[in-house]
């Protein structure tokens, strides 16, 4: 009854994930767990059982709501306390004339260990930045001046463009079209969610759900 009671509940998880009345997209896909080569982007332990992949824009509006509606709660719920490795991958648009500089300011802030602080920044005041294209004050706001030095100096390095270059080259490869995307891997199987992303609470359900497996 107990096995029986798990298998409905991956099922239902299955199809409200998948929006389309079909458990297909849930299914396991087969990409592997390989991190591209070059900058880490990840937040908690990479030991922590379920990984989760977000390929992101940051000019793209719903990557700031997925970030301040879903992403937070993850990361204190579930990055927090060890059960999840939450994956930054940059995704710049081309629509979006900032986007590449914004991931790059990202980027090198993550080489100095300020990665969350100036991804919080960068979503917080997006409105700002994508008008004016000023996307260092945005930066500034969360660093120290020391600090902002030191990503001024790596923001224009080579291993910046190659660490974006990586992840687009693996969004291809995955074939993700649009901005967030996420992927879910679990037991070294990687699962890709709907495109656009989902709520705190139905993710929330099905975590649960693989941490009980």
């Amino acid at each position: 009854m107990k096995n029986r009671m798990r298998l409905g509940l991956a099922g239902v998880l299955a199809i409200c994930l998948t929006g389309l009345g079909s458990a297909e997209v849930i299914r396991a896909q087969g990409f592997g767990t390989t991190a591209p080569p070059g900058i880490e982007k990840g937040y908690g332990s990479k030991s922590a059982p379920i990984h989760m992949e977000v390929f992101s824009d940051f000019q793209c509006p719903a990557c700031r709501g997925l970030y301040e509606m879903t992403l937070r709660q993850v990361i204190a719920n579930y990055v927090a306390t060890g059960k999840v490795y939450l994956i930054h991958r940059d995704m710049p648009l081309p629509n979006h004339p900032y986007a590449r500089t914004a991931a790059r300011y990202a980027n090198a802030a993550a080489k100095i260990g300020k990665m969350e602080s100036v991804i919080s920044a960068l979503y917080a005041n997006q409105d700002r930045w994508s008008a004016n294209g000023n996307v260092e004050a945005a930066v500034a706001s969360v660093l120290t001046p020391a600090e902002l030095r030191q990503v001024r100096e790596l923001v224009r390095a080579q291993e910046i463009e190659r660490a974006i270059d990586a992840d687009v080259a693996l969004a291809r490869q995955r074939q993700v079209r649009s901005t967030p995307t996420i992927f879910i891997t679990h037991r070294g199987r990687t699962t890709p969610l709907p495109p656009g992303g989902v709520s705190y609470q139905l993710l929330k359900q099905y975590f649960d759900y693989l941490l009980q497996q």
